[in-house]
């Protein structure tokens, strides 16, 4: 007995479905993903220290400050003189009390309590100590009281 074999033709798989569930997946991940680091800038290098470790719980209202240098690609300093990252804009340290104003005026225009602002400074590790001290008097003449540094935990 004979058999004739059928032509078939090769089974095209609709990959229309599975595209689909891959960007549901990209768009869920981004919008679960922790925002809690939008505010630091890598332009910082943080100071590195054995005791450092992260918050035990996440602070609701925190007013971030980066202070750091120009650097080039080789991260050379490009000016001798440090300056403020803040929300894109490069502010020379000396001029930070018109931003500070602007946001002790946005924390009482949604009725938090200055009390309760947390300021997080992140400073490079080259950023001298007296110019960070400076920074936080600014910050308490415009009536902010808590205050957290934030330095990079190394491995013992």
């Amino acid at each position: 007995m004979k058999f004739e074999a059928k032509k078939t033709e090769p089974i095209e798989v609709d990959m229309t479905p599975m595209i689909d569930i891959v960007f549901q997946l990209i768009a869920f991940f981004m919008v679960i993903i922790n925002f809690e680091q939008t505010q630091a800038d890598e332009r910082v290098k943080l100071p590195r220290d054995v005791l450092a470790r992260p918050p035990e719980h996440a602070r609701e209202d925190t007013l971030t400050l980066n202070i750091g240098y120009q650097r080039d690609e080789n991260g050379e300093r490009t000016n001798p003189d440090p300056i403020m990252f803040f929300m894109g804009e490069l502010i020379s340290v000396d001029a930070v009390d018109e931003k500070l104003e602007q946001e002790r005026l946005f924390f009482k225009s949604i009725q938090t309590e200055l009390s309760e602002v947390t300021v997080e400074i992140r400073a490079d590790a080259e950023v001298p100590t007296g110019i960070v001290q400076e920074l936080i008097r600014k910050c308490q003449d415009r009536e902010f009281q808590r205050f957290a540094l934030r330095a990079t935990q190394e491995s013992q």
